[in-house]
């Protein structure tokens, strides 16, 4: 079980139980954040921001974290509402951030990757239809 940091003073009681409970499913797994980050589209990085209260998790964490930990997510989801309404925006949450949390850049790539065979795919497809379909020549 990992040994938390106490949750920022400034944290209002909702996030401050939606942190709470995300660490409880974190621990839970037994993984580190290294290996939460790995099995997920969130880096170890935002994972800590995310467990240390300094930032509000997206809801798409939320539900990775649950469906990670084999956890129904209908309870932790309204907790992320509860929590989205007070949750302190802007610098009084914590140190500046880059913009947002996106997912590692291999899975751009792949995502690109994926992609372009699909694409590549429903050409070779379409060319191969077409030459089928045209007469043959006569001369």
């Amino acid at each position: 079980m990992t040994r938390w940091r106490p949750l920022p003073d400034a944290l209002p009681k909702e996030a401050r139980d939606l942190v709470e409970q995300l660490r409880t499913l974190k621990d839970r797994t037994g993984w580190s954040l290294a290996e939460l980050a790995r099995r997920t589209a969130y880096s170890k990085s935002s994972w800590q921001r995310y467990l240390s209260g300094a930032k509000q998790p997206p809801r798409g964490a939320v539900q990775a974290l649950c469906r990670m930990a084999g956890t129904e997510q209908a309870r932790l989801l309204a907790l992320w509402d509860l929590a989205d309404l007070t949750w302190p925006h802007g610098a009084a949450a914590g140190p500046a951030e880059p913009a947002a949390d996106a997912p590692p850049a291999g899975a751009d790539y792949r995502r690109w990757r994926a992609a372009a065979l699909v694409s590549f795919a429903v050409i070779a497809v379409l060319l191969a239809g077409l030459l089928w379909v045209l007469p043959v020549g006569s001369g």
